[in-house]
């Protein structure tokens, strides 16, 4: 799904910088992921060969102060838009 000037989608990717999964030049990009055949706009990490993403669980946050995540399973797959 990707053109000869985007980079290839990872296995596992994040949002957040300091995640050793983060790939900076993916971003460069408008990304979009579905979740089952339904897009999803709130995805902070995903697997594809696990077949989960990460969303944020409300407004609750951890002692370090970023939001507490949820798993969601089923088929992951990333896109350019």
């Amino acid at each position: 799904m990707s053109d000869n000037n985007k980079p290839a989608f990872p296995d596992r990717l994040s949002v957040d910088p300091r995640s050793k999964f983060h790939v900076a030049e993916i971003f460069q990009h408008d990304v979009g992921i579905l979740l089952n055949g339904k897009e999803r706009r709130d995805v902070e990490e995903y697997c594809i060969s696990e077949g989960w993403i990460l969303v944020p669980a409300g407004k609750a946050l951890d002692r370090r102060g970023m939001p507490m995540m949820i798993k969601v399973k089923g088929t992951v797959e990333p896109f350019y838009r």
